[in-house]
């Protein structure tokens, strides 16, 4: 049936034993992700981000599942299941105080102390009635410094109930928690939309960065991005930067901070570099 109607309704199919080997697959998948948060098996790893002074100033968190106590399964692979299943709620509550714990930890070690925490929000997550005392509650739970947490929420979160959006964030924002807005410029916000919005940073897409010097467009997009966050007392971050050349071009537009494989790989918290030894960017390029 769902292979009939994927196919555009009005058709048919016929059984299938690979078809039913697919579906077998799926339900042993989605029984071992209930599983697994029953068994601990999901874990934290931290993506570091730079300033422009090459100055290593906090981490987004990154969710992880070691499936079966194994190999770490793709986040692609089991978050749109999570999603779909409802799963996505307890699951990034679980991101959130851990998240909130390490952040305390971090607290005890000069070094870390001031490290921000990005944190993703999924649109079910945030859409829950008490996820401004569910926040509170990671908070209160962990003794984390509210000023150091940072929410991260995507435009397509702000295309419905815009009110109540702008609500729920001025509720969170009044604990002191900042909120930056991911994969900007891939969605459907408007700038009415944007302005109305207590943000205090934007995320330049990984899509526009990859090309950023070979494609003129990319090019004019991220200077756009720049611009209107600074004009808007907004900073900026450009997540997917694998070169020094991207961060000499970000750099010289007025990036004021980074993310990606070129300063590290997401890791977990024992991996994390000393924050003393990061070396600062080279002098950066004139933009083209």
């Amino acid at each position: 049936m769902y292979q009939a109607k994927a196919a555009g309704r009005n058709t048919m199919r016929f059984f299938d034993p690979a078809l039913q080997a697919v579906a077998n697959a799926f339900i042993a998948f989605e029984r071992d992700l209930r599983l697994g948060l029953e068994r601990q098996e999901f874990e934290l790893h931290y993506q570091v981000q730079v300033d422009d002074g090459g100055h290593l100033t906090g981490v987004e968190a990154l969710l992880r599942w070691r499936r079966g106590g194994q190999q770490l399964v793709p986040p692609v692979q089991f978050i749109p299941i999570a999603e779909a299943n409802g799963l996505i709620l307890p699951l990034g509550q679980w991101v959130l105080e851990t998240a909130c714990t390490q952040l305390k930890a971090w607290s005890l070690q000069p070094n870390r102390a001031r490290w921000t925490m990005a944190v993703n929000v999924s649109a079910l997550q945030f859409a829950q009635v008490d996820f401004v005392e569910c926040v509170g509650r990671a908070l209160h739970k962990s003794g984390a410094n509210p000023a150091l947490l940072k929410l991260e929420l995507t435009e397509s979160m702000l295309i419905d109930d815009i009110e109540g959006v702008v609500a729920k964030m001025k509720a969170i924002k009044a604990y002191g928690v900042a909120f930056s807005l991911d994969d900007f410029g891939t969605g459907y916000s408007s700038l009415s939309i944007l302005k109305r919005l207590p943000l205090q940073q934007l995320k330049i897409d990984r899509s526009f960065v990859h090309d950023i010097l070979v494609d003129p467009n990319d090019a004019v997009i991220a200077r756009a991005i720049v611009a209107l966050a600074h004009n808007l007392d907004l900073r900026v971050i450009a997540e997917g930067v694998e070169s020094a050349e991207q961060r000499d071009f970000l750099t010289g537009i007025g990036c004021d901070a980074f993310q990606g494989y070129f300063f590290g790989h997401p890791v977990t918290a024992l991996e994390l570099p000393d924050p003393l030894r990061a070396a600062a960017p080279a002098p950066p390029v004139p933009p083209v």
